[in-house]
């Protein structure tokens, strides 16, 4: 029987419900370019340290830049507001799930102090790799100016969701042309899933968008919300702004896949689906050293009224250096993130990402349980 629908809904698809497609010829993985830019850094591959406090400090974004990559860290954080944060760390690991929400809503009550902002950038550029924090929008026109005098090298402003345009009862919010014009170095915006919403950020001149609502390990806005695009759908389809932008200006804004990665492959599949680099979180909260202590918890946790975060128990299982490079002897996909990355390219015929976001997709949900009955059984 047919009737008039009120909507028309699109099938959206996630990591698990791909699969790549080998290429018709195959390049030798230690042949393939993984480098990623953004203004004039450039960083030897496309994995950044999520800007969360279990992962990121000033001492991890220095050992993570010094491995190569770039570490965000949150201005909005504990870093930020306390003057001994390793201890405000262990008390939020220290302390009971019951009763870890009310006591991260306590911590990050606690105001975020300029002086600490500035210590913190000076302490990342001490280091001497190059220094990125976010800051939410509503905090960037105050947070901005004293990172870059502390020495601050790019600038992420980053919410659960953000838009070119925002209709609010200030009397002027934060107007992103103006900001970057102001700032005069390396801007990267998110969060963001669709095409228009894509496509209106890259007009205000930014360097890089971060795509994805929701999809973390320790992000319950999808569940709090019901916000959010599967993350091949929503990447695919800001790679459609993108191109068109490029088509329409010449100037390419990279797109940073952020969050709902797990193992080696939803990395691959990310650029295939048409990132320039990712944005991990939880697998990095895994490494030894790391400020979560085994912990991990989303930013949007603390909020007085609304939380929308948990703290999950990711573990301690290898160093950083395991986790990105290897060696393993993990079989899961794990570990070795950039091995799995760079075997995948060459088995795609991929040089690099920008022929990797060219790989045959195709819409496969039995990839991981095919022929693999044994393997589910023996996990039980």
């Amino acid at each position: 029987m047919q009737y008039p629908k009120f909507k028309d809904m699109e099938r959206a698809y996630g990591f698990d419900e791909v699969a790549l497609v080998p290429g018709d010829i195959t390049v030798n993985p230690d042949q393939t370019d993984i480098g990623f830019q953004v203004g004039p850094h450039t960083f030897q591959f496309p994995i950044l340290a999520s800007a969360m406090d279990a992962v990121v400090s000033p001492a991890s974004a220095i050992a993570y830049g010094r491995l190569g990559g770039l570490a965000v860290m949150n201005l909005d954080g504990v870093q930020t507001r306390y003057d001994d944060p390793d201890s405000i760390l262990q008390q939020i690991a220290e302390t009971p799930q019951a009763q870890v929400t009310a006591l991260l809503q306590k911590l990050y009550a606690a105001p975020v102090r300029d002086n600490l902002v500035a210590e913190r950038v000076a302490a990342i550029k001490k280091g001497g790799v190059v220094c990125a924090v976010s800051t939410t929008p509503a905090n960037t026109k105050h947070l901005a100016p004293i990172a870059k005098e502390a020495g601050m090298d790019i600038l992420v402003v980053q919410s659960t969701v953000t838009t070119a345009t925002h209709s609010s009862k200030s009397a002027r919010g934060l107007v992103l042309p103006e900001m970057i014009e102001q700032i005069r170095l390396p801007v990267i915006v998110g969060n963001c899933c669709s095409y228009n919403a894509a496509l209106e950020l890259m007009k205000t001149g930014v360097d890089a968008i971060l795509v994805g609502v929701g999809p973390g390990a320790a992000c319950t806005s999808r569940e709090v919300l019901g916000i959010g695009v599967p993350q091949v759908s929503a990447t695919s389809e800001c790679a459609a702004a993108r191109e068109t932008y490029l088509k329409d200006t010449g100037r390419y804004v990279s797109l940073i896949t952020d969050g709902g990665f797990r193992v080696g492959s939803d990395i691959c599949k990310a650029f295939a689906a048409g990132a320039d680099a990712v944005m991990i979180g939880s697998p990095l909260a895994q490494a030894k050293g790391a400020p979560g202590r085994g912990y991990h918890w989303g930013m949007s946790h603390p909020h007085p009224a609304l939380p929308r975060g948990t703290r999950v128990k990711v573990g301690t299982v290898a160093t950083l250096e395991q986790i990105l490079f290897g060696p393993t002897s993990v079989t899961d996909g794990t570990q070795n993130f950039l091995g799995a990355l760079r075997t995948s390219m060459g088995m795609c015929g991929a040089r690099t990402i920008r022929e990797m976001q060219h790989t045959r997709m195709i819409v496969a949900p039995s990839i991981k349980t095919e022929g693999k009955y044994l393997q589910m059984t023996q996990r039980l």
